[in-house]
């Protein structure tokens, strides 16, 4: 059956509380981001991903603190993303207990950061985000955040991502998120077939069907979901007991 496949949870913080939004915007609380790591651990997630949405200089301070306290109360690996701009950033948050990072606009910029993180720690460290839109010129990536349409376009950035030494990429559909219609099935397919390393389906989980068509269909090697873990909707034991009854293979965890 080949690896297991992993189950994440995402947490998007601002200013030190858990939101999510639908598309990008229209954000709301979802709780304490510790808390809720803590929960996802305890709960048998594989990993977290935690993203400062609004990594403002001033805020690093507090999101460092949450990686720290983070670190002391899961078991799992997390990674990190918000305001990456240099190695210093990287270091900082690996210091603070952080198992990877994840660079997006950052990199959109200056594509040469994946080189040098890939080289300083490792390309298991580096995990490349990708933002896309798809519309009538295809599927193009944005910075900030979904703010700022840029003239790459997903498969050809993609690759170069892998090429630079990216350990995985974690592509989020903007058309799919928080909409919970499903993960862009097609798009995740021919990443797949693209490309020499693992690739996280993010954007538009509403039940557990569309974590088993991310994998039977998306060929996706991890899926992450927000608001449908945040508010109850979907119980992860639940969701990988389901998943196994569909072949998909999972890691069981003892949660007692």
């Amino acid at each position: 059956m080949g690896l297991a496949k992993r189950i994440i949870p995402c947490l998007d913080v601002k200013d030190g509380t858990t939101v999510k939004g639908t598309n990008f915007i229209n954000l709301r609380q979802a709780g304490d981001p510790v808390e809720l790591g803590k929960a996802y651990s305890d709960a048998g997630a594989d990993e977290l991903v935690f993203l400062d949405i609004t990594a403002s200089h001033e805020g690093r301070k507090t999101f460092t603190d949450m990686v720290t306290r983070v670190a002391a109360e899961v078991n799992i690996p997390f990674t990190v993303g918000g305001g990456i701009n240099e190695l210093s950033d990287v270091e900082r948050l690996l210091y603070a207990g952080a198992d990877k990072v994840s660079v997006n606009s950052a990199a959109l910029r200056r594509p040469q950061l994946i080189d040098e993180i890939a080289a300083r720690f490792g390309s298991q460290v580096c995990v490349c985000a990708i933002d896309a839109r798809y519309d009538d010129n295809g599927w193009t990536c944005y910075l900030n955040g979904g703010r700022v349409p840029t003239d790459r376009k997903l498969m050809e950035w993609a690759e170069e991502v892998a090429q630079r030494g990216a350990g995985e990429i974690l592509f989020t559909s903007m058309n799919h998120d928080g909409v919970k219609q499903g993960f862009a099935i097609e798009a995740l397919a021919e990443l797949h077939d693209r490309l020499p390393i693992p690739v996280i389906a993010s954007g538009g989980a509403g039940c557990m069907a569309h974590f088993r068509d991310a994998f039977l269909l998306g060929k996706a090697d991890a899926a992450l979901a927000a608001s449908v873990f945040h508010f109850g909707e979907i119980g992860i034991p639940q969701l990988k007991s389901y998943l196994r009854q569909e072949g998909i293979k999972t890691r069981i965890f003892d949660t007692n």
